[in-house]
């Protein structure tokens, strides 16, 4: 599935373009504000394991990581700047998930934790789930310690260099889970654009140790 680039500024996942029920958009620093804020439900996150339902704009006074959501018109979304934003789509049962992944929700697959709570609240079947992985600091830029990479020994169990420091791939890491908890590899985009790397177009925490954060979003649109 292909990714493009906006006249605003935001990106697309062209596929997913074709959904009249649907809107999405990753955000980027030529983008600042593109989600109408009083039609947005969104969180105070954590870097945890939290997810939330979603029916009315909002509730940042509530904690989390990752919001779903069915009712039209509710945007829901989430704040990156080299962590991962993930989009989740059920277009069977129209409806949507936002998912900020840090290394810390990677680790504690949140993405694919994410897929089972929609089954839960809406139920959603992993098969009928489209996900896109957006934007986030790449393998390329990601260098960590030890103790972080070792905790991904069982999502690498082919890798034998997580006991020292080295490089991690996020993007890798969140299709494999997908994939682990039903979604088919065919059915997840990637964006496969490092934020740390592309310093016209994103924010990165890691390379300008800056505030700024790019808005990710998703909802069902008023169509039937």
């Amino acid at each position: 599935m292909a990714i493009r680039l906006d006249e605003s500024g935001v990106l697309r996942c062209v596929e997913w373009e074709r959904l009249e029920w649907l809107e999405h958009g990753f955000g980027t620093r030529r983008s600042e504000g593109w989600l109408p804020a009083e039609s947005c439900a969104d969180l105070v996150q954590v870097h945890g394991a939290g997810i939330v339902r979603a029916e009315a704009p909002g509730a940042r006074f509530r904690e989390g990581d990752a919001l779903v959501a069915s009712r039209a018109g509710l945007w829901i979304r989430v704040r990156t700047a080299d962590c991962l934003p993930v989009l989740l789509a059920d277009e069977r049962r129209r409806a949507v998930a936002a998912v900020h992944c840090g290394w810390r929700g990677v680790r504690l697959e949140l993405a694919a934790a994410t897929v089972r709570r929609m089954g839960a609240e809406f139920g959603t079947v992993p098969s009928d789930v489209l996900a896109v992985i957006g934007p986030g600091i790449g393998a390329c830029c990601f260098e960590v310690g030890p103790e972080v990479a070792s905790e991904f020994q069982s999502t690498f169990p082919e890798r034998d260099d997580l006991d020292r420091r080295t490089k991690l791939d996020l993007e890798e890491a969140v299709a494999r889970q997908l994939a682990q908890a039903g979604v088919d590899e065919g059915r997840v985009a990637r964006a496969r654009l490092c934020t740390h790397c592309g310093a016209e177009l994103f924010h990165s925490f890691r390379r300008d140790g800056t505030l700024g954060r790019m808005e990710a979003g998703i909802r069902v649109t008023e169509c039937p």
